[in-house]
């Protein structure tokens, strides 16, 4: 029982991850976000969350656009709030935590300098969640 238990609230753990991805990637969408790449950390031991969303904006104000229009897309549809987020006030390099998926948010050239793709190479590999199956 306890077995059954524990199970189904795995299948719900990775059903709710998967609507805040898809909820993400949309608010990304919305506001032409760029680059969208997603990498998936589970393989690694020690991570820090599960999932990393990674986008790039044109210049500060797009950077702000994405953040506001995922947190607002996050928000009404899945009534979840980050857990953290930082960088907002130079809109360069923005984060968002959501526990099981950390969104960074990179003007273009910012993003090329710190390549945190290839940061973590070690992960399963990229995956361009605008096409899931």
């Amino acid at each position: 029982m306890i077995f059954l238990l524990k199970k189904k609230s795995m299948i719900n753990k990775s059903n709710n991850v998967k609507k805040l991805i898809d909820k993400i990637v949309t608010g990304i969408s919305d506001v032409k976000g760029q680059n969208i790449e997603m990498l998936d950390l589970r393989s690694i031991e020690n991570r820090i969350c599960d999932f990393y969303i990674i986008c790039s904006g044109t210049s500060n104000i797009h950077v702000s656009a994405i953040f506001e229009s995922i947190k607002k897309k996050v928000s009404k549809c899945l009534k979840e709030k980050p857990s953290h987020t930082e960088g907002v006030d130079s809109a360069e390099w923005v984060l968002l935590d959501y526990i099981d998926v950390v969104v960074h948010i990179f003007q273009s050239h910012i993003r090329e300098f710190y390549n945190i793709e290839e940061l973590w190479g070690d992960c399963k590999g990229n995956i361009n969640p605008s096409n899931k199956n």
